[in-house]
């Protein structure tokens, strides 16, 4: 049996070791096949896709594009902006993701990918920065290597969320309004753990599993625990294994959440800054000794995604 060959994209590298910019494709949910195969091919070379022009999507739109990549989640404790999977940053609410980490790996099988577009910018600034996490470990000397695969973490929602995502600075010193976007977001505490280098599902790559939600290291006290995962995390941020997009309205990123880690930087004062993001269901992960991640707490989880399989959640919400 012959297979048809993949579409050829159009691609410009966006940098020397992530990224790429499609061009000539029309976002929807009407992509042929072969489209959608060469788009996903070329994430998961590039790690992250960018798309200009394409403010025909809407909420809808977004999603029924997003379907052909995967099967849409929700995140497991904030609301949902449209009633289903939107997951919405709007800066003029005070929350600015300024910090380096993968989307909720606090939860055992976090997303495999997102698909973000934007809606309103900033005359200036609010540039997001994505970073290779195949080429961090990549470039670990060999006893790092060694040291990183046998390490394991714990990835946790449960801290001052707040604070760690820098509300403007009217805000972060109201209590009242910092303890609201703790309890929101730590409606339900999960801690994880997670092997610190995980083997990538469809490339088998290795790729360095940390970033903001990651706590601790199993079986190492605390100052030592921050020292291993600074040591590990600075290989990520390493300039050369980056990328910074500076959007325009109308953009769309796909990124490959098992492979990078992003930081939307917060550089534009008051100014509005407003984006949309749609989550695609994920795998377990595995460290190279073939372990999986698991569930810390809670010891009775909800059914929420990253816990249950999408295709039950989704048969929970037609029923």
């Amino acid at each position: 049996m012959t297979t048809a060959p993949l579409t050829e994209l159009r691609l410009t590298p966006a940098a020397g070791r992530i990224g790429a910019v499609v061009h000539d494709v029309r976002l929807g949910g009407d992509l042929p096949a072969e489209t959608v195969a060469a788009i996903e091919a070329a994430l998961y070379e590039h790690k992250v896709l960018f798309f200009r022009g394409q403010q025909h999507l809407d909420d809808a739109g977004h999603e029924a594009f997003a379907r052909l990549l995967g099967h849409p989640v929700g995140h497991p404790t904030v609301p949902s902006a449209d009633g289903r999977y939107i997951f919405e940053l709007d800066a003029t609410k005070g929350v600015r993701a300024n910090n380096w980490h993968t989307d909720v790996t606090f939860v055992p099988s976090y997303p495999k990918a997102s698909v973000l577009r934007s809606l309103e910018l900033p005359p200036a600034g609010g540039s997001t920065v994505w970073a290779n996490t195949a080429a961090a470990y990549q470039d670990l000397p060999e006893p790092l290597k060694v040291l990183a695969e046998s390490l394991r973490a714990v990835h946790t929602n449960d801290y001052d969320y707040a604070a760690s995502l820098a509300l403007r600075p009217e805000l972060a010193d109201n209590a009242e309004i910092a303890e609201l976007f703790r309890q929101v977001f730590v409606s339900t505490a999960f801690r994880t753990e997670h092997p610190v280098v995980r083997v990538h599902p469809v490339t088998g790559e290795k790729t360095l599993l940390l970033g903001a939600f990651a706590q601790r290291i199993q079986g190492v006290s605390g100052a030592d625990s921050r020292a291993l995962i600074e040591l590990f995390q600075r290989y990520v941020e390493r300039l050369e294994n980056t990328v910074r997009w500076d959007w325009q309205v109308g953009d769309v990123a796909i990124w490959d959440n098992r492979a990078t880690q992003h930081y939307a930087v917060n550089d534009y004062g008051d100014e509005p800054r407003l984006v949309r993001r749609i989550t695609l269901d994920g795998d377990l992960p595995v460290g190279v000794d073939g372990t999986p991640s698991r569930l810390l707490e809670p010891t009775e989880p909800p059914r929420v995604a990253g816990l249950v399989p999408a295709e039950e959640l989704e048969a929970d919400r037609t029923e």
